[in-house]
This record gives C-alpha cells, structure tokens and sequence, in this order.
C-alpha cells in the first residue's frame, strides 16, 4: 500500500507556509506537490496576520 504524505499548514503568508511545510517534512520544493488552499488577508490598516494562509503540501511519489 503506497499512502502519499500530506500536511497542510498555516502560516502568516504563503511563502512562509511553503517553507514550513518543507521543514516539517524535510524535503526540498521539487519533491513536494503545494496547493495553496487559503490566501492571507490583512487586518485592520493593513496589518498581517488577520487570517493566516493555508497550503496544503503532499510528497511526489517517487519512481
């Protein structure tokens, strides 16, 4: 049975969230698959962090 990894994680921007993603399952950008579930949006007066971003990552199977 060959269950694929997938996590998903939130994080102020997208980019960071990639990067988080990427250390939680300690590969690089090309061995993982990211779809961008969520988007952030600013706060009040343009502050970050009003609602977080959300990608969720998942291993590339391996040949």
């Amino acid at each position: 049975m060959n269950k694929k990894k997938t996590i998903e994680v939130e994080a102020v921007t997208i980019a960071e969230a990639i990067k988080k993603a990427l250390q939680v399952l300690k590969v690089k950008e090309s061995e993982v698959t990211i779809e961008v579930l969520k988007e952030e949006h600013k706060g009040l007066f343009g502050m970050k962090g009003a609602e977080l971003a959300k990608v969720r990552a998942t291993l590339a199977a391996k040949p």
